[in-house]
């Protein structure tokens, strides 16, 4: 009769151990999910942004004015600062 190999759940101790070793380990930072939809990074490092004014009421706007806005910006320097806190990961 062979004998059955009991599966040994890890130790007290090995827990102890991961537990001590993810204290010390930096706490990661969350990405804002609104955010990360509404801007993008570029190459260059700056964050390209959509314009507003292009989802509803567009039967009174010329076609120019809606292909004009359908273009992307960069975010404006002041801002710069605000938009990489959102997105830490970019």
């Amino acid at each position: 009769m062979t004998r059955r190999r009991r599966l040994r759940r890890p130790g007290f101790f090995y827990l102890y151990l991961l537990k001590i070793e993810r204290e010390f380990e930096m706490p990661k930072i969350k990405t804002s999910r609104g955010a990360a939809k509404r801007f993008k990074r570029n190459a260059a490092g700056n964050y390209k942004r959509s314009q507003s004014h292009l989802r509803h009421i567009l039967t009174k706007k010329s076609s120019k004015r809606k292909r004009q806005l359908g273009e992307m910006l960069e975010v404006h320097e002041n801002d710069v600062r605000m938009v990489r806190r959102l997105l830490p990961y970019s």
